[in-house]
C-alpha cells in the first residue's frame, strides 16, 4: 500500500478520535511507525468497544491492515531434530566408532 493512502487513512482515523474523544494524533508520523500506529488503533478500539462505535472500529481495522506491509517478516521457525530410538542410535554409535577419524 502506498503510502498516501496510508496518511489518508490516519486522517480519517485522526477526524473520528478527536471528534469522539478529543484525542489528537499526528496522522503523518502513524503513517510511517510501526508502533505509534498500533498505539492508535489500540487506543482507538478500546474507545470504538466502549462507546458502540462501529465506524471508529472499522477504521482502526483499516489502518491495522494498512500497516502490514511495514511489518517484518515472521522469522522461519527452525526444525527441531528428530530423535531416535535406542536400538538405532546403538547400531549408529558402532558405526561411528568404527569410521571417526579415519576417511573411507
Amino acid at each position: 500500500m502506498l503510502e498516501s493512502e496510508r496518511i489518508a487513512i490516519a486522517a480519517h482515523l485522526h477526524v473520528q478520535l478527536r471528534r469522539v474523544t478529543g484525542r489528537v494524533t499526528d496522522t503523518e508520523w502513524m503513517a510511517r511507525n510501526l508502533e505509534y500506529a498500533d498505539d492508535v488503533v489500540r487506543f482507538a478500539r478500546a474507545a470504538a468497544l466502549e462507546k458502540g462505535l462501529d465506524e471508529l472500529a472499522e477504521l482502526a481495522h483499516r489502518m491495522d491492515a494498512a500497516m502490514q506491509a511495514l511489518r517484518p517478516a515472521p522469522k522461519p521457525v527452525k526444525a527441531v531434530p528428530k530423535v531416535m530410538p535406542r536400538e538405532e542410535a546403538s547400531v549408529l554409535s558402532g558405526l561411528e566408532a568404527r569410521y571417526v577419524g579415519r576417511l573411507r
